[in-house]
């Protein structure tokens, strides 16, 4: 790495590491039902929570208008105190968005002028604030799905703006390893292999978000089976008309396609760690696949040990957390792998 790339290095290293404290709180957000306190967004008015009694009343009671607080929470004993329990972890959420929109903007105009990043890097950073542009829509978008009737949001949504997440943060890894690793080097014979194991498990992250969209994890808590002697519950197929419905928009179906594909995940990676062990390899190669298979492992036993308990806050929230690891690890792999 070039000593004048350091400084460049560490604002996209710091933005990943924004993007996935984002993601973390995301998730507390996702599992504490907190994603719809905020019934509207403002740019600058919302920035902060509200600083009065008298305020925190008047969010409130717009809160009450909708579905979420008519069709649920209004049959329980929901106090103002719960009320800011949930709108905080909402308001974080969205804050630290802003902070990654600042943090990313102001230290590559900064960059711009004192010309200390090259045009293939420029084109890079652009890609970078439009996925962050876009990721910031695709809040919205999702958010204003459960505002209206449904008191939920839409799990296509949900599952789009998680996987809109993943892919600024490995695409913002993968900038700060070009610079870091700069020669160009010949492409490994390995490098399809990981690409395809990057895709399944960028297929098994949406398919994360569908069950977390749909809550999933909380039918069928057996493993290794779905029931009592059934690898396939009979409902898979009773919730929807259509197979392709079944397995997109039902509870049984969703998460039988989500803990079948987490096998092939793990068989892909296995695949890549043994195919290596009969070509050569450097140093840094080799690290990052013996990483890779322990993540995978961990990742795997945290799903199932999710789905047995009923996904409980502190292992639905590793279990995403590991999840951002593994593609970490995939990036870096596939990045060693390839020119």
């Amino acid at each position: 790495m070039k000593k004048t790339d350091r400084p460049v290095v560490i604002w996209l290293f710091s933005g990943c590491v924004l993007i996935f404290i984002m993601v973390v709180v995301g998730g507390i957000t996702r599992l504490t039902n907190s994603g719809l306190s905020m019934t509207d967004w403002h740019l600058v008015t919302d920035t902060f929570p509200p600083m009065s009694e008298a305020k925190w009343e008047q969010a409130f009671e717009q809160y009450k208008q909708f579905p979420e607080y008519k069709l649920i929470n209004s049959q329980k004993d929901f106090t103002l105190d719960d009320y800011k329990f949930i709108y905080f972890w909402e308001w974080f959420h969205r804050f630290i968005g802003r902070i990654i929109g600042i943090v990313f903007i102001i230290p590559f105009v900064y960059f711009l002028i004192k010309k200390r990043l090259d045009r293939a890097t420029i084109k890079k950073c652009l890609i970078l604030l439009g996925l962050g542009a876009l990721q910031g829509f695709f809040g919205w978008f999702m958010v204003k799905s459960g505002l209206v009737d449904n008191p939920d949001v839409s799990h296509f949504r949900l599952a789009l703006h998680l996987f809109t997440a993943f892919i600024t943060f490995a695409y913002t890894f993968w900038v700060g390893l070009d610079l870091i690793y700069p020669e160009r080097r010949t492409i490994h014979p390995l490098r399809n292999l990981a690409r395809y194991a990057l895709v399944l498990l960028l297929v098994q992250i949406i398919y994360g978000g569908f069950v977390a969209g749909l809550n999933a994890g909380l039918v069928h808590n057996h493993w290794p089976l779905m029931s009592d002697g059934e690898f396939l519950h009979e409902s898979v197929w009773l919730e929807k008309d259509s197979a392709l419905l079944a397995l997109t928009e039902g509870k049984s179906g969703v998460q039988f396609v989500h803990r079948t594909l987490a096998y092939v995940v793990v068989a892909a990676m296995v695949l890549l760690y043994f195919r290596s062990k009969k070509t050569t390899t450097d140093a840094h190669q080799s690290k990052g696949l013996r990483l890779l298979i322990i993540v995978v492992f961990s990742q795997f036993a945290l799903g199932v040990l999710t789905l047995l308990y009923g996904v409980p806050l502190w292992l639905g929230l590793l279990h995403q957390v590991v999840a951002f690891l593994l593609l970490t690890n995939m990036t870096y792999v596939l990045h060693r792998l390839s020119k």
